[in-house]
């Protein structure tokens, strides 16, 4: 459903906030391996997440990826989507075809709208910091 992009992007967005929680910077090596990620891509994903503000880059020996704590609670996964998938996921057709539409519809276009508006209020309804509870308390996982 999402890209790898994403998924990375995701992943390393709520292992960055955890390690924020505890007042902790991360290098892009650490959040790589806690992702289970290329280091190369996570550093791509990662410049993209704070170019657009969702996490702090910060360079030099007391450097690394940070999060405001304050930010936590503002930051929903729908941002993180949009910024490395665009909107595709919301209006994209369920099974690839470029002219599917309201008017000539494809055979599962009615069920994916109903998948698709409801995607819509969850990612736009989840705060990165509810998903970082979980894995702080032990309840959720971001790597086998």
């Amino acid at each position: 459903m999402f890209s790898k992009a994403c998924e990375y992007g995701i992943r390393a967005t709520i292992y960055i906030a955890k390690k924020s929680l505890k007042e902790q910077k991360v290098s892009l090596k650490e959040v790589a391996l806690a992702i289970n990620s290329p280091e190369a891509y996570t550093s791509k994903i990662l410049q993209k997440l704070a170019k657009n503000g969702i996490i702090n880059s910060d360079k030099g020996p007391t450097g690394g990826f940070s999060m405001d704590k304050q930010e936590l609670n503002n930051v929903k996964l729908s941002t993180i989507v949009f910024i490395l998938d665009g909107d595709t996921i919301y209006n994209g057709c369920g099974l690839g075809l470029e002219n599917c539409n309201e008017q000539m519809p494809c055979p599962m276009h009615n069920q994916f709208k109903s998948v698709r508006e409801s995607l819509k209020i969850m990612l736009e309804s989840t705060t990165i910091i509810s998903l970082t509870m979980g894995i702080k308390d032990g309840l959720t996982f971001l790597k086998r």
